[in-house]
């Protein structure tokens, strides 16, 4: 089942019109979290969309921010691609990118360099998820779920995961979670 293109929301305009500006450049990135469960028809509110990129040098950071800035987005930290990519990325902090517009800012594109095997993962098992009628790429199913329910743990984000996986009934890789669950114990909560 997909959801009709008139059914698109704001967010979901946002979100696309963001991602066409790395694919343009050919840049590797997925959608995780929140999103992917608002994106599936899950009513919930949220200001800011998840975003893992592929590590960048400089000067090809250099080139998206000005892809950006030529879209109407504008980086919320600095104007400046320098800091943005020094003080933020490079450290592993998120940039939040919103479209320039008077004094409303959400929703907020929040984008981090992949920063583990677990992020590199994802990236190289991204898809497009066709339920939700968007042309972007995601993170799995069984990686949103995972994450959710052995990482964030808030009562919003296992509500997610419950509708991820009432949503995916009968198709989704219960292994696949388990190991992620167990990748995600090792190297994001150190357990041994």
């Amino acid at each position: 089942m997909n959801r009709k293109i008139e059914d698109k929301t704001i967010l979901d305009e946002f979100v696309e019109n963001f991602c066409n500006v790395l694919e343009e450049l050919n840049l590797k990135y997925f959608i995780c979290s929140g999103f992917v469960a608002i994106a599936h028809g899950r009513s919930r509110g949220t200001e800011d969309i998840d975003l893992i990129l592929e590590k960048l040098s400089e000067e090809k950071f250099f080139e998206l921010h000005n892809s950006l800035i030529k879209n109407n987005f504008i980086c919320m930290q600095s104007s400046d691609p320098k800091i943005i990519f020094l003080d933020y990325l490079k450290q592993g902090e998120s940039a939040r990118y919103v479209l320039e517009s008077e004094g409303f800012f959400p929703p907020e594109m929040e984008i981090k360099f992949v920063k583990d095997e677990l992020d590199e993962e994802q990236l190289n098992e991204r898809q497009k998820l066709d339920f939700t009628g968007l042309n972007v790429y995601f993170s799995s199913i069984e990686s949103n779920i995972a994450f959710k329910e052995e990482l964030l743990c808030s009562e919003k984000d296992l509500e997610d995961a419950q509708h991820l996986r009432i949503i995916y009934q009968g198709k989704i890789d219960e292994n696949k979670i388990k190991r992620l669950k167990e990748k995600i114990k090792r190297i994001r909560l150190n357990e041994r």
